[in-house]
C-alpha cells in the first residue's frame, strides 16, 4: 500500500489480477480501468514484444532483475523503468502468474541527463577509460580534438590518442599506482595530422563500494600557452 513502486500481478497470458495504488499514480489509471485487461496496454506499440518476451521466461520459471525499459501512461506520455518480474506459483510449485515490480528511472534519468550535459560543456577532453587501457566514454571535446567520432572512440586504446602512446601508458599506470595524475605533458593527435598540446589530469574511477571500474582523465589544450 505504501510503496513507491508499482507492483502488478497478472496471469501468464499477461492479464493484470492486481494493481497497487503506486500503480494507479505511475500510471495515472485505476485498478477498475486495468484488472482485466492485457498489460500490454502499458507498453509502446514499438515495444509490444518485450512483454511476450518476459512472460516466456517467466513460464520457464526464471526471475528477471532490473530490466530496463519504456512504458506508457494513460494520458500517452512515456517514461523509463526499471521492471523485476517472479513467476507465481501455486501450492504445487507449478507457475501460474507473474509479480512486477515497476520503478520509475525519470528522476535517475533527469540527473544522468544534467550531468551529461556538464561533461559536454566542458571545453576539456574528458575520457573515461576501462582498467583495460580502453575508452569507455568521451565527451564532444575528445571528438573534435580526435578527429574520431564518439561511437568509434569507445572500445578503442586510450593511448592511440597521443603522439606516444607508451608514455601515455605509463602515465596511466601510474594512476593506479598512485591513485592519481597531476599536469603530466602530452600530445593528442588529430586524425587529419594535427597535433595539440596538452597536460593530462587522471584519478581512478570507483563505485559505492568503492571497486575500480577505471580512470577518468582529462586533457586541457595548452598549445597557445606553449
Amino acid at each position: 500500500k505504501y510503496s513507491d513502486d508499482a507492483i502488478i500481478r497478472k496471469t501468464l497470458d499477461g492479464v493484470i489480477t492486481s494493481w497497487n495504488p503506486a500503480a494507479e499514480r505511475m500510471y495515472g489509471r485505476t485498478s477498475e480501468e486495468v484488472i482485466g485487461k492485457s498489460f500490454r496496454l502499458l507498453s509502446p506499440l514499438d515495444r509490444a514484444g518485450e512483454i511476450k518476451a518476459i512472460l516466456t521466461r517467466i513460464k520457464a520459471g526464471e526471475h528477471i532483475n532490473q530490466f530496463e525499459t519504456v512504458l506508457v501512461r494513460k494520458n500517452g506520455t512515456t517514461f523509463p523503468v526499471s521492471l523485476s518480474v517472479s513467476p507465481i506459483c501455486d501450492a504445487d510449485g507449478v507457475t501460474v502468474g507473474a509479480s512486477t515490480i515497476s520503478h520509475d528511472l525519470t528522476k535517475q534519468r533527469h540527473a544522468f541527463d544534467a550531468a551529461r550535459a556538464m561533461i559536454e560543456s566542458s571545453l576539456d577532453s574528458l575520457v573515461a577509460i576501462s582498467p583495460e587501457g580502453k575508452i569507455t566514454d568521451a565527451n564532444e571535446a575528445t571528438v573534435k580534438v580526435t578527429g574520431v567520432p564518439r561511437a568509434e572512440l569507445i572500445g578503442t586504446a586510450f593511448s592511440d590518442c597521443f603522439t606516444e602512446p607508451e608514455n601515455a601508458n605509463r602515465i596511466y599506470q601510474l594512476v593506479f599506482s598512485q591513485g592519481m595524475a597531476v599536469d603530466y605533458p602530452l600530445t593528442m593527435r588529430h586524425r587529419d595530422g594535427t597535433l595539440t598540446e596538452v597536460l593530462y589530469n587522471a584519478s581512478v574511477h570507483r563505485d559505492l563500494k568503492g571497486n575500480v571500474l577505471g580512470v577518468f582523465a582529462a586533457a586541457r589544450d595548452v598549445t597557445k600557452q606553449m
